[in-house]
């Protein structure tokens, strides 16, 4: 199989990734890690307020247990995937897993709230690494044609089902452990993608003097930084002046990056990445989808346990149609993707996710989970695997193996910092709602949480009319294009 003609000038090193005999058992490695990388943006949820009352959280820390792995993995990813691409991307993958099992493993031992917060943080930065470096692997290990689509669909549908996925095992593993071993079992998961990509990843990077583009790299780390917080500061009011300030200053330190990018000769992320109109539509919709799949999961965990009063694992196993939606739905489309394309997937796919958002959001305080809960979920997980199944395909197509990393990881830091953003424009949406019900009683109380949550749905359910308007005035191109068949080059329209 050769190279792409346009991307001819790459090296060797990339050529001899794609031949590795094992390459599908690598592709299982990869999709671990990955699976690993996402749960564990949700599997603390439900280990929470168990975790909060053994340590003393506050209020405040409580959040940023969910906050600090967010921000650090979604501000450093530019920079992981660059270092992915200069280090050598098998080099950081394994670098970043370790990382990521000691940070696990000090935050599963925390004894109080500062230590969890810094441990999540540190687990964000390692996740920064090993997330780029990862889908970059799997970007030069598998080059066009069947082989492509399969291994992507299989990467995303395991992405897109991660954040539901760490909602069971959270609940499992609070239910007959304990809320530590959210955060342990990441070591029994290190060990195996450690050993796997020792024995099973081949190495690569990108040829020719590579530097690091270090103003780059600190503008986007805290513009996108600054942005997360500034959204995070939202609920306590939008006109707040640390609200907006921070706000701004993200704003302002990410325009910066952009002029700077412009004019270094070896920029973090190459323009090129993301002024493709078609990887550039897919990105806008990966945030989108970020922002729900992390959004939605955690506000939907919230109706079960504190609405409906399920246990741990009750509310996880009830959260778990929507993964088996996903999982039994991306085969069939993995089969319809080279006859259709990726472009009509992408169109239907968030309408129908849409459709059970919908569904969701005329759930009650004293409904039922099997009238008003099952079959959004079974929608929206269906429509989901429609979206994950093209998706990081189509974010990658047309990249040469050089800007593979920094490419992978603006596909990662779109679900992510969408994810970050999208939470807390959902937090400060239902903030607004429940705090101008009026509450005397609980029952009043638990109905005024179901306006709040049955609004984020709504909302949720308007950002996938948006992934769907996008894939219908941006993702252009005909089928051959979007997905390049064996031997065929990657056609790259600016």
């Amino acid at each position: 199989m050769s190279l792409p003609a346009s991307v001819g000038r790459a090296s060797a090193r990339p050529s001899s990734a794609r031949r590795t005999p094992n390459k599908w058992w690598a592709l299982g490695v990869l999709a671990l890690t990955q699976l690993v990388v996402v749960l564990d943006s949700t599997i603390v949820n439900i280990a929470l307020p168990q975790a909060q009352q053994e340590l003393d959280l506050t209020d405040g820390q409580r959040q940023w247990v969910v906050t600090a792995y967010a921000l650090a993995f979604g501000a450093l990813l530019l920079l992981g995937g660059r270092i992915a691409d200069y280090w050598g991307r098998k080099r950081t993958f394994l670098v970043g897993m370790v990382g990521f099992g000691i940070a696990s493993a000090v935050g599963g031992l925390a004894q109080n709230g500062i230590e969890l917060i810094v441990a999540r943080g540190f687990q964000g930065l390692f996740a920064a690494m090993l997330a780029p470096a990862a889908l970059a692997l799997l970007t030069v290990t598998f080059t066009a044609g069947r082989e492509r689509a399969t291994a992507f669909a299989v990467f995303g549908t395991i992405a897109g089902a991660g954040a539901a996925v760490g909602l069971v095992l959270g609940g499992v593993l609070t239910e007959f452990a304990d809320w530590r071993w959210c955060l342990l079992v990441n070591i029994v998961f290190v060990i195996v993608g450690f050993v796997g990509g020792i024995l099973l990843v081949t190495e690569s990077k990108a040829d020719g003097d590579n530097r690091y583009d270090l103003w780059g790299a600190v503008t986007v780390t805290l513009g996108l930084g600054s942005l997360v917080y500034g959204f995070s500061l939202a609920e306590h009011g939008w006109g707040q002046l640390d609200t907006l300030g921070f706000l701004a200053l993200g704003v302002g330190l990410l325009v910066a990056f952009v002029l700077i990018e412009r004019r270094v000769a070896q920029p973090l992320l190459p323009l090129r990445v993301v002024l493709h109109r078609v990887r550039g539509g897919a990105f806008l919709i990966q945030a989108l989808v970020g922002s729900v799949m992390i959004g939605v999961t955690l506000y939907l965990t919230f109706h079960l346990q504190i609405v409906l009063g399920m246990a741990p694992l009750e509310s996880g196993l009830a959260s778990l149609p929507l993964t088996i939606a996903i999982m039994g739905v991306a085969p069939v489309a993995t089969r319809f993707l080279p006859v259709v394309g990726p472009r009509a997937l992408l169109i239907a796919g968030p309408l129908i996710v849409a459709v059970g958002l919908l569904y969701l959001s005329f759930i009650t305080a004293g409904g039922d989970y099997f009238a008003q809960v099952l079959p959004g979920l079974v929608i929206m997980g269906s429509g989901m695997a429609l979206v994950f199944v093209p998706l990081q395909n189509l974010a990658l197509t047309g990249v040469a193996p050089h800007d593979a990393g920094a490419a992978s990881a603006t596909a990662n830091s779109a679900m992510q910092i969408g994810g970050s953003i999208g939470l807390s424009v959902f937090t400060a949406l239902y903030a607004g709602v429940v705090g101008g019900a009026a509450v005397s009683d609980g029952v009043s109380q638990l109905a005024a949480f179901t306006s709040g949550y049955s609004a984020i749905f709504l909302a949720a359910a308007g950002a996938m009319v948006g992934a769907s308007a996008i894939a219908v005035f941006v993702i252009r191109g005909r089928k051959e294009e979007l997905l390049p068949e064996p031997g065929a080059p990657a056609v790259v329209h600016a």
